[in-house]
């Protein structure tokens, strides 16, 4: 069951177990206002769904072994559109009309730049939020994320290439897709136009110009920006710093030294069937300490309806992408260097943006607040899917005595039940 009546926009959904993203099986989701609530443009004349995202010819049970193996997942084959390869996919369009194309990078390593030949981008959604409509002549989109664009089909009648490559890598990956005009006189012609590969400057200054629009209705109608999150006094800072090292002689990644790995039995039974010796709430710490990677299954309990600040750090010279689950959280701010207390004199308590991935750029870090509005036990990991895999992950239990069910649905009577919660009764009919 999935209910969406308290949010709206662009998402995708996908397997987040395991290694199973590797073998396809995502989607878009695009969740629509309702009829009575003011969207803050247009509606355009079409609306498509664009999946961009770094593709290997090995098969899914082939990279799992490289990994199980103790190795790092090699560098990508190619760049697929909408599942196919250069020149693959195509969009149609007519002329004058403006179109929203709703975009997510589905890739497992990395960030990619999207951009359409001589035309310009609008940018009005990124995962639920409403943003200051900025136009740009290319977009990142950094693993996991999701965004709506604007663009209208206002250059001469032919085909133009649609384009998606890599970034911050070398050798720079890139592919093609055609938007064709109904009235086209011809076929792309020449180059695709190039777009930025390795600055992160040019990329950093593009995040941080994304920005709530303030006066925009969300899933009600009242805007957006009625929710003063500036003003609320975080109670608790949560510094996550990810590495890379070797653990008996294998490949392992880690948030704050920790290396998660998987218990016997799912978290959240566990922790309803009150079962012990599965995890420990405050098995990673909230700060890093700098010492070696170890294996643990890194639990962080945190208390339900806290206001909490998250900055995650990044000491490694590749870029990091952060989902967390059942929430979607406030950016306020990144940069370079090493985060400090005065870091918070350059936050964006006003307008930032509200999503559920951000990135983290190389030597950098990146500054989240989050109302842990949603009582149960959530992955918070890399969407870098090699690290998730092998530990950059961990769970944020977010905990409350209460039972009511104003907080927390009961778990299904038809709920699976395994591990050491195998046998036990859900719940009285």
């Amino acid at each position: 069951m999935l209910q969406v009546k308290d949010q709206i926009g662009t998402f995708y959904y996908y397997p987040s177990l395991g290694f199973h993203k590797a073998a396809g099986g995502f989607g878009g989701i695009r969740i629509l206002s309702r009829p009575r609530i003011p969207v803050p443009f247009p509606d355009p004349a079409g609306d498509y769904t664009v999946l961009i995202g770094d593709w290997y010819k090995s098969n899914h049970t082939v990279l799992q072994a490289h990994l199980d193996g103790g190795k790092k997942l090699p560098f990508p084959d190619g760049v697929l559109i909408n599942g196919r390869g250069p020149g693959g996919a195509s969009f149609n369009v007519e002329q004058g009309k403006t179109y929203r194309l709703r975009i997510s990078n589905v890739g497992l390593q990395n960030s990619l730049n999207f951009r359409i030949q001589n035309h310009r981008l609008t940018l009005v959604e990124v995962e639920g939020t409403h943003t200051l409509q900025t136009t740009y002549s290319s977009i990142d989109l950094h693993l996991g994320q999701s965004c709506s664009v604007l663009f209208t089909a206002d250059q001469p009648a032919q085909d133009y290439y649609i384009v998606a490559s890599t970034r911050f890598t070398n050798p720079v990956l890139t592919t093609t897709a055609t938007l064709r005009y109904s009235n086209s006189a011809g076929p792309v012609s020449g180059p695709p136009p190039g777009g930025p590969t390795i600055q992160i400057d040019w990329s950093l200054n593009q995040a941080r110009s994304i920005r709530t629009n303030l006066t925009a209705s969300g899933p009600r109608p009242n805007p957006q920006g009625s929710y003063h999150y500036g003003l609320i006094n975080t109670t608790r800072t949560i510094r996550l710093s990810n590495s890379a090292g070797q653990v008996n002689g294998k490949q392992r990644y880690a948030v704050n030294s920790v290396s998660f790995v998987l218990p016997d039995t799912p978290l959240k039974l566990a922790d309803y069937f009150k079962i012990g010796g599965v995890f420990r709430p405050g098995s990673i710490s909230d700060n890093p300490y700098g010492g070696g990677i170890y294996l643990d299954t890194s639990v962080l309990n945190a208390d339900y309806r806290a206001f909490v600040e998250i900055v995650f750090e990044n000491t490694e010279n590749i870029i990091q992408s952060w989902h967390l689950n059942g929430y979607s959280f406030f950016v306020v701010g990144m940069d370079g260097g090493q985060w400090t207390a005065a870091s918070r004199n350059g936050y964006n308590l006003r307008d930032a943006v509200a999503r559920c991935t951000t990135q983290v750029y190389p030597k950098s870090w990146t500054a989240i607040y989050v109302a842990l509005d949603n009582v149960g036990i959530w992955n918070l990991r890399s969407e870098y899917w090699a690290r998730q895999y092998l530990g950059q992950q961990l769970y944020l239990r977010v905990y409350t005595d209460s039972t009511s069910l104003r907080d927390e649905y009961p778990i299904p009577k038809n709920a699976l039940l395994c591990g050491r919660a195998a046998g036990r009764s859900t719940r009285p009919l």
